[in-house]
């Protein structure tokens, strides 16, 4: 047999072998061609580079399952693997030692992802105590404040004695705002430029956009001096400049003082409300804000004229930046319009202030108290390709997906949060590198992420191979690259050599259209065209990766990668766009059952299918009965195809349950006896027979029925014994009867009888004269006659 046939014979054993024992699997059902393209293709998939592999006309994929790959001989296989490495993971705190706390661990991770892959770690967060707080009071010094600044002129002290009982290492500053120097929002007449109250026949000082008055410090009289020296200004308009006093105090970290090793509470209070990016506007002001610190010698803002006032992401970025908290200590008539400020800042409370301002010490006390007690996560510096899901666990061992928040801690409670990071596609930079840090905290956790988007092999590509038809393409981890106008597996076909019969073999039907509209028919062989949205392939480029179902405008539900139209869910979801998660616990009620036996569990939410039955897990529902009568007529439906839901045919939409028959109740409790929530339960059915069954859920959340196989009936009467004793009893009631009549009959002769003798006895009349008898005369007197 000659070599030629020999290795005809060999490729057409290793498709034979590829296609019938490997199958085909997401990695060759792509098409792709360059090994790039199947390292995106998913995690599992492993590219070939070795040079001889597939030849012979094998059509055997070089992307494959890197197991398949081995199987099929190759040993030069490109297979990069996911990693997760903590570099620094310093234990947590438990108080601060001299400047140091650590409040949050690992410290540094390093990570290696491939595209579509998955790596998990936990971020654990903890609340010290006697940690250092830096408090800045920014103050509205426009004419309304006027009662509130001298107010605050003896709140001092009191102020720093409230806060100590927080923490021993307390820091006080001091800063004013009024508004904007210039027109409308500033009076330009010249006596109103020195003097903003003359009108009002008062004395104020000039209007200014910011002041920073004093710098943090230890010393609680310093402040409280201070606050005495400040005169309130007045402004034209209602609206303050406020935004524009808090970028400053914030960035401004050199001149106002603020601590790397401490918590900072910036101190917001006002009667009204503020302007806001683009009002700048209004006096021709359109150079953005830079949210950079303007603050010249007399530490009065100096761009107040000439930057807008910044915008609240900005504000946003630069709070979480410096890690800065920030209160809005504002008056009733404006609470509801900071509490819509601080949803759109992150890290913001509101407390309302007394028009006096005599509260604000509680206030502020409160205010720090919900701080602490609250942990939340920023993410500084993600970049978009990679997809962060949390899970948080809070106190007492609460575990809730989605949330990357804790709340109602107290000082020395410990939080954690498992991070799953998936690498959804290949970004143009090899590494990242991005922060989860606590709003509010200096500390913060390192992720640098590398991105294994490339095949090492690349690095020795040949240009112009002699391997690619005499230097048509570029030799590249096994296959040729071909130029511009080259086709083929090694670049053998040019476009020139188009014949129109080949365009047969694109169409992948008669009526279809070429390369289903999305690709150029080139010598017999689709090419597909490049698209924004993602990757196109298929021997007709039929299939894509973003024609899938959506939910919410993710495609796939972000829960699971779109494969040629239809989505692959990822583990826990299900469903045509992956929208459904198969996660019970939370239908899960408070007596162990899903949805409390009512209903069934759907995509996490609770279907009560029970009349009458409601809420989260069903649980409320006065008129309903317990669980295993509701269960009885599912076992009634299922098991022996009659009862109430067989007559209005709702068996299969109310009962879900896997009904396994066993001959004894026993082998079902031996079955579950660990589990608390089996449910053993009986019944009488239409003949009187009892049914027992057990009821119970395992760990997936799926019913299951153990039905035994016989119910237990009442044994039937015999009929020899009930005979006789039905003939038995007849004749003993006709005795009894008799009996019963015959000493009727005697007592009543008995008293006949001696009624008889009683009157015989009684007898007068003569003998010798028969009573009977009646003479044969008889008289008859004549009424007529009167003795004449």
């Amino acid at each position: 047999m000659e070599p030629p046939l020999l290795r005809c014979l060999f490729a057409l054993f290793l498709l034979t072998f590829a296609h019938s024992v490997l199958g085909s699997n997401i990695c060759t059902s792509r098409g792709v061609t360059t090994c790039r393209q199947c390292l995106a293709v998913d995690p599992s998939c492993a590219w070939c580079f070795q040079e001889e592999f597939g030849k012979g006309g094998s059509g055997v994929s070089r992307c494959d399952l890197k197991t398949n790959l081995e199987k099929l001989g190759c040993v030069s296989v490109e297979f990069p693997l996911s990693s997760l490495k903590i570099q620094q993971n310093d234990p947590l705190s438990d108080k601060v030692s001299g400047s140091k706390a650590t409040q949050i661990r690992p410290q540094r991770i390093h990570m290696v992802l491939r595209p579509g892959d998955t790596k998990r770690f936990t971020v654990s967060v903890k609340q010290v105590e006697d940690y250092p707080v830096d408090l800045y009071y920014l103050m509205d010094l426009s004419y309304s404040m006027k009662d509130d600044l001298s107010k605050l002129v003896k709140l001092g002290n009191k102020l720093a004695l409230a806060m100590g009982e927080t923490t021993s290492n307390l820091r006080m500053g001091f800063g004013a705002f009024v508004d904007k120097t210039t027109s409308p929002y500033m009076d330009m007449f010249p006596t109103a430029v020195t003097n903003p109250c003359a009108s009002i026949s008062d004395t104020c000082q000039a209007q200014f956009g910011f002041k920073h008055v004093l710098p943090l410090t230890e010393q609680v009289s310093r402040f409280t001096e201070e606050v005495k020296k400040q005169q309130v200004s007045r402004n034209r308009d209602s609206l303050e400049g406020g935004f524009d006093a808090i970028m400053q105090a914030v960035v401004c970290k050199d001149q106002v003082g603020w601590r790397p090793d401490a918590s900072h509470l910036l101190v917001f209070t006002t009667d009204a409300n503020t302007h806001t990016a683009l009002d700048g506007r209004i006096a021709g002001i359109v150079q953005p804000n830079d949210g950079l610190c303007h603050l010249d010698n007399n530490n009065i803002y100096n761009k107040t004229t000439v930057l807008d006032y910044p915008s609240m992401a900005l504000m946003t970025e630069k709070l979480s930046e410096h890690n800065i908290n920030l209160i809005f200590a504002v008056t009733g008539v404006v609470v509801p319009l900071y509490k819509e400020y601080s949803q759109l800042i992150s890290g913001t409370t509101v407390g309302m202030l007394d028009q006096d301002s005599g509260n604000v010490i509680g206030l502020i006390q409160e205010a720090y108290a919900k701080i602490r007690s609250k942990v939340e996560l920023d993410l500084v510096g993600v970049p978009e390709e990679l997809n962060l899901a949390f899970i948080a666990t809070c106190l007492n061992g609460e575990v809730i997906p989605g949330l990357r928040s804790c709340s109602g801690l107290k000082i020395g409670d410990t939080v954690s949060f498992s991070v799953d990071a998936q690498l959804r596609s290949c970004p143009k930079e090899k590494s990242r590198t991005f922060k989860i840090k606590p709003l509010g905290f200096k500390d913060s956790l390192e992720v640098t992420v590398d991105f294994a988007c490339s095949c090492e092999c690349e690095g020795s590509a040949q240009p112009d191979s002699a391997l690619c038809s005499q230097g048509n393409g570029t030799f590249e981890c096994g296959v040729c690259q071909c130029h511009p106008g080259r086709l083929g597996p090694h670049c053998e076909c040019s476009v020139e050599d188009y014949r129109p019969s080949d365009d047969a073999n694109c169409v992948a039907s008669s009526d279809g259209p070429m390369c289903s509209g999305r690709g150029d028919c080139l010598c017999g062989q689709c090419t597909c065209h490049a698209n924004d949205f993602g990757q196109v392939w298929g021997r007709y480029c039929e299939c894509d990766d973003f024609n899938c179902l959506r939910y919410k405008g993710a495609l796939c539900s972000d829960h699971g990668k779109c494969n040629c139209g239809f989505c692959q869910c990822e583990a826990g979801w299900k469903g045509e766009n992956c929208n459904c998660t198969t996660r019970t616990d939370t239908c899960m009620s408070s007596i162990g059952l899903l949805c409390s036996g009512r209903g069934n569990c759907e995509c996490g939410v609770c279907q009560c299918t029970q009349p009458g039955a409601y809420g989260a897990t069903c649980d409320k529902c006065p008129t309903c009965p317990d669980s295993c009568t509701i269960k009885q007529k599912c076992v009634e439906c299922q098991h022996f195809k009659r009862g109430q839901y067989i007559k209005d045919d709702s068996c299969n939409r109310i009962c879900r349950d896997e009904i396994i028959v066993v001959d004894n109740l026993g082998e079902a409790i031996g079955a579950v006896s660990k589990d608390s929530n089996a449910v053993n339960c009986s019944y009488k059915d239409e003949n009187d027979c009892v049914q027992n069954f057990q009821y119970y859920e395992d760990e997936s959340g799926k019913s299951i029925l153990y039905v035994v196989k016989e119910p237990v009936c009442p044994e039937g009467a015999d009929v020899l014994v009930v005979s006789l004793a039905v003939a038995g009893a007849i004749l003993l009631l006709g005795l009894i009867a008799l009996l019963i009549w015959k000493l009727v009959i005697s007592i009543h002769d008995r008293r006949e009888y001696a009624k008889f003798e009683e009157e015989r006895s009684k007898a007068k009349w003569d003998t010798a004269h028969n009573p009977l008898y009646k003479g044969a005369t008889s008289t008859f007197q004549n009424v007529a006659y009167q003795g004449n």
